[in-house]
């Protein structure tokens, strides 16, 4: 695993709870945006990226 995908993916894992609740599109954009930077740290460290809804617990 790499430090950097590391931080990555926990950054984006903050982002996404931060403004996954929102009802706004601009925290649903938001929200997506962690998601997305998550992802990419997964994908850096080998893992396989999230696929389901954020806020799902899955």
């Amino acid at each position: 695993m790499s430090v950097k995908g590391e931080i990555k993916e926990a950054a984006g894992y903050v982002k996404e709870e931060l403004y996954e609740h929102g009802k706004s599109p601009e925290s649903q954009k938001k929200a997506q945006e962690g998601r997305d930077l998550r992802n990419e740290g997964r994908i850096e460290d080998g893992k396989a990226p999230k696929s389901s809804k954020p806020g799902t617990g899955k």
